[in-house]
């Protein structure tokens, strides 16, 4: 059993040198560094902290690493769906090839960009995830209606996502 144990061990700190590049992209002013940050564990205005705000950063993709996880690089991507970045050839533009996977950060849920980029995705076999962000927001209008339940509101974000998953099979 102790040397089950001390492979295991190894095995485990050998993945932990392993290179991980993630994708962070989205519409310009989606919370993508906002999101950064918070994985980070970092808030605004931290030192090292990535720049928030509505003004779309990057024009190159820019790596954040992570403080706690040395193998782990976060890249901030430029705002798909632009005129420099039209969504057909962002891929080929961002360097796909680079990247682990990709996470796409959308705070009204699916748009069409979001749709093509996670289809352009797919084409080339990478995997992604949607984040909505902004949940904040969504709630805080939500809360304006008269019958208004945070639990059927959340309910109703989480189905519109996955129905816009069905696009993806």
């Amino acid at each position: 059993m102790t040397a089950r144990i001390q492979r295991y061990v190894r095995d485990l700190e050998e993945t932990c040198h392993i290179p991980l590049r993630i994708a962070i992209t989205g519409e310009s002013g989606s919370g993508k560094l906002t999101f950064v940050n918070a994985v980070r564990g970092l808030r605004n205005g931290d030192e090292g902290a990535a720049p928030t705000g509505a003004v779309e950063h990057s024009k190159d993709p820019i790596p954040y690493f992570h403080p706690e996880y040395p193998n782990v690089t976060l890249w901030d991507l430029p705002g798909v769906g632009t005129l420099k970045y039209p969504t057909h050839k962002y891929l080929e533009y961002v360097g796909f090839e680079k990247f682990d996977f990709f996470i796409i950060v959308s705070d009204t849920g699916c748009r069409e960009n979001d749709v093509k980029l996670a289809q352009e995705i797919q084409k080339v076999k990478k995997n992604f995830y949607f984040v909505h962000s902004k949940i904040d927001n969504f709630m805080r209008d939500e809360r304006r209606n008269r019958d208004f339940s945070a639990e059927r509101s959340l309910t109703k974000m989480r189905e519109n996502c996955v129905q816009g998953e069905f696009l993806f099979c």
